[in-house]
């Protein structure tokens, strides 16, 4: 009798280990065009380590620099298909091409921002999150966070000369990403943009196959810009952001605490990324002046909001964007 009791025992053990919901071990591959050394990369490698910690490694994620599983474009199409579980180089302006949603475009014209803190009341707002989860739904990107990328000023080869007012930019073969929000902007500030991939970036500044290019201050120097590069030009034309996705699929198939764990440890690196970028505006200027020689103009900011203002008055933007929604962004 005892003898079965025991078997009856150990059956009954065996049945509840077998029902029991055993949570599923995570790999993701999370990718980025940026250099080791930039923010965008530590905080990465932050939210890698913040995540296994709080699942107890269930998840773990390799982080994959310097555009190892592609470039920006690529990489955002491998997560909206499931080849690749995260990138953190995606952007409106990305959601408003690959996405086939073109009213993502207005939230990385020039100027639409006034400063950080007017970016995350627009990007948190409710308008918003519909349109990501619009966006997760016809395409499988799930954007999980907004980070502050930096302040994007021109960045301009010895050929240009100073640049104060948008007419100086005249003919300016500025790089640009190749996508139509950015290519505007470019026009909006009156240079002539020209589509490259950012790896090739250097080169060309070096060749002189463009004049210049415009990023935040530190992307200017851990990608050595300021190595092959005359001027900053502090025009503050973009607030720049980025914002990490997740392929839809495999977000909703995981389970609610682990979705906790990830949007808890993106907090933490948004905000350890954050503090580093707005640290490094802080102080690269005069690194820029004493150790590279470059000169930094203060131009007529004035002037350059007033075109973008005229250049986003053509009628195309009311139909991409919706009537009045650049100056309705403006206003929040």
């Amino acid at each position: 009798m005892k003898k079965w009791a025991v078997v009856l025992s150990i059956l009954l053990l065996v049945s509840i280990f077998a029902f029991a919901e055993v949570k599923p071990d995570y790999v993701l591959r999370f990718n980025t065009v940026a250099a080791p050394t930039q923010p965008q990369v530590l905080a990465m490698q932050k939210f890698a380590e913040i995540v296994e910690e709080l699942s107890g490694g269930k998840i773990k994620v390799e982080v994959y620099h310097s555009g190892q599983l592609g470039d920006q474009k690529t990489a955002l199409l491998a997560v909206m298909r499931g080849d690749l579980e995260m990138t953190s180089d995606a952007a409106p302006s990305w959601f408003a091409d690959l996405a086939a949603m073109p009213e993502f475009g207005v939230f990385e014209a020039a100027y639409v921002f006034k400063d950080l803190d007017h970016l995350y009341r627009v990007m948190t707002s409710k308008m918003v999150q519909e349109l990501f989860d619009k966006m997760a739904a016809k395409t499988g990107l799930r954007v999980l966070d907004i980070w502050y990328l930096g302040t994007r000023e021109l960045n301009l080869t010895a050929k240009v000369g100073p640049v104060r007012r948008p007419e100086d930019l005249k003919g300016v073969k500025l790089r640009m990403p190749n996508n139509k929000t950015f290519l505007d902007m470019g026009r909006a500030l009156g240079a002539t943009p020209t589509p490259m991939g950012f790896g090739e970036v250097y080169l060309a500044l070096k060749t002189g196959t463009v004049d210049g290019q415009d990023n935040p201050l530190p992307t200017d120097l851990a990608a050595k810009f300021v190595e092959v590069t005359k001027y900053i030009v502090l025009t503050d034309h973009q607030i720049g952001m980025l914002c990490p996705v997740i392929n839809e699929k495999l977000w909703q198939s995981m389970p609610e605490e682990y979705k906790v764990y990830i949007k808890k440890a993106m907090e933490v690196a948004r905000y350890y990324m954050n503090e580093m970028v707005l640290e490094q505006e802080a102080k690269l200027l005069k690194l820029f002046k004493e150790k590279y020689g470059m000169e930094i103009i203060v131009p007529d900011k004035e002037a350059f909001m007033k075109h973008a203002r005229e250049y986003y008055s053509q009628p195309e933007f009311d139909k991409l964007w919706g009537k009045g929604m650049y100056e309705k962004i403006q206003n929040m």
